[in-house]
């Protein structure tokens, strides 16, 4: 028996770093019995100065001999691949926190003098810029390994644009680098990589893809030769909600910003008719405004309405802004000192747009989320009057209990208190007027949701004078599968807005 390594508790594991002693532990492809791991050598502190922040070593079998080197990476360790048929080539992916940058780096472990190649080097936020995934495949001995057709590497992307999500294929020449788009989906339909074939000679591989469009169900098809032939034939399982129209929406924040969401309405709408309107959203950290406004989304999928989705309201007569971004931009370190100010100047931007296009109700407009969605509903409510009520589901609301952190934030609370209180609904619940439901599930194990979070902000309204209520879902965790839980979950939904924002009483 050979003992890879002994780890203490991670409780000295400094904020935002990683563990000390060998990590990703795994077996290297294409060599028998050889183990490869990475270790930190910042003392796995992201805050430490150092040249190199990751090592990478191998040993072989029978483990009697000192570990050997394989490389050292400047940042953050993400992962290692091997290319299929050659051991000695590696591609190393690591992660750079303080920009939130990743790269991925092609090396040559046969020559100490061989070049590292830069593969990809970018912002993590850049999805325009995503080169996609590179494809693998599995090795005699069932391990994953970078499929190689000659000097060729595949990668699949979800081709984020302007004009939404257009998913494509490439091959990259690992002597040249030089790029070939081999499909990319074209607009009207989306349409994903399922497989690729093995491939013949020179010529590029045949693949099946998945297809759909808003009103036909995702189904496969094989793409061989410049011909499309069908494979599957799936009908579609919810003929009723066939009408339902969806569009994508791009429009700005008043400091320029670019947004965007994807605009429901239910079937048989007439245009200029107003509709009572629901936001939902969850707000992602950027460090920067280009990429901030980048669309990731596509107005093209099926549209299909899956467990307690809030997508259920537009067959209840509301137009839903669905996926409305909330960027959060600024430094990596303060940020969130703008939470507030930032999120509640995108949510007049998304229900702005909806009454100058004469769908939605400004008079009349929830909004909801899950999780920091959550976070984010009982924030805009306690901190504007724009909406008439809000749902928010699994949330944190109280920062003090999550001390050491939350989401992107990386000071703990001994370093902005302001921020910490600033942020926390639990602090401004005498300023939360508008009524809102709270639903978890009780033994939601997710760090910093639990349970006590929606009991202690609903405690707070009430003590207040506040309008709210509290829906414990039994046996649930963070999402919520039980099919008792997810009609109950639309059931409370539609009732609480049809009160609260139409003005119907039940």
């Amino acid at each position: 028996m050979y003992t890879v390594a002994e780890l203490p508790l991670a409780e000295s594991i400094p904020i935002g770093g990683v563990r000390k002693g060998p990590r990703y532990v795994g077996w290297k492809a294409d060599e028998p019995a050889t183990l490869v791991w990475t270790e930190a050598q910042d003392g796995g502190d992201p805050k430490a100065q150092v040249d190199f922040r990751d090592q990478w070593f191998s040993l072989a079998a029978p483990f009697e001999e000192k570990p050997r080197e394989l490389l050292r990476v400047e940042e953050r360790a993400r992962g290692l691949s091997y290319l299929a048929g050659r051991s000695d080539r590696v591609i190393s992916r690591e992660y750079d926190r303080d920009r939130r940058w990743v790269r991925s780096l092609l090396h040559d472990l046969s020559s100490e003098e061989a070049e590292t190649v830069v593969l990809e080097d970018r912002s993590i936020r850049d999805r325009y810029g995503d080169p996609g995934t590179i494809r693998q495949t599995l090795d005699a001995s069932g391990s994953r390994v970078v499929r190689v057709d000659g000097a060729w590497i595949y990668r699949a992307g979800s081709g984020a644009s302007p004009e939404g999500n257009l998913p494509f294929l490439d091959r990259q020449n690992l002597e040249t680098l030089e790029t070939e788009r081999l499909w990319r989906c074209s607009k009207g339909s989306y349409e994903t990589l399922a497989h690729l074939m093995p491939a013949e000679g020179d010529s590029a591989p045949a693949y099946i893809t998945r297809y759909e469009t808003p009103e036909l169900p995702p189904n496969y098809r094989l793409h061989r030769d410049g011909k499309i032939r069908a494979i599957t034939e799936y009908p579609d399982p919810t003929p009723q909600i066939r009408g339902i129209e969806k569009r994508l929406v791009t429009y700005e924040r008043e400091d320029g910003v670019p947004l965007s969401a994807t605009l429901y309405t239910p079937a048989g709408h007439e245009p200029g008719k107003r509709l009572p309107l629901f936001v939902w959203a969850y707000p992602i950290e950027f460090n920067d405004r280009r990429t901030a406004g980048q669309v990731s989304s596509s107005p093209w999928r099926f549209t299909r309405i899956r467990g307690s989705s809030h997508l259920a309201l537009v067959t209840r007569g509301y137009a839903v802004m669905d996926g409305a971004t909330m960027p959060v931009i600024g430094d990596s370190e303060t940020m969130n000192d703008t939470f507030v100010e930032q999120i509640v100047a995108a949510a007049e931007a998304a229900i702005r747009t909806a009454d100058e296009m004469g769908v939605g109700d400004p008079n009349r407009v929830g909004v909801g989320g899950h999780s920091y969605g959550a976070f984010m509903t009982a924030n805009l409510l306690a901190h504007c009057d724009l909406f008439k009520a809000g749902i928010a589901r699994s949330g944190a609301y109280n920062r003090t209990l999550t001390p050491f952190g939350f989401q992107s934030e990386r000071r703990p609370i001994w370093e902005a208190p302001e921020t910490y209180f600033d942020v926390s609904p639990f602090f401004h619940a005498d300023d939360l007027k508008e009524p809102i439901l709270l639903i978890h599930g009780e033994i939601d194990n997710n760090s910093g949701t639990f349970p006590m979070q929606s009991e202690r902000l609903f405690q707070a309204l009430k003590g207040n004078g506040g309008t709210a209520r509290l829906v414990m879902l039994p046996n649930e965790s963070h999402g919520y599968r039980a099919r008792e839980s997810v009609l109950h979950v639309q059931a409370e939904m539609i009732e609480w807005l049809d009160q609260h924002v139409k003005g119907e009483m039940p």
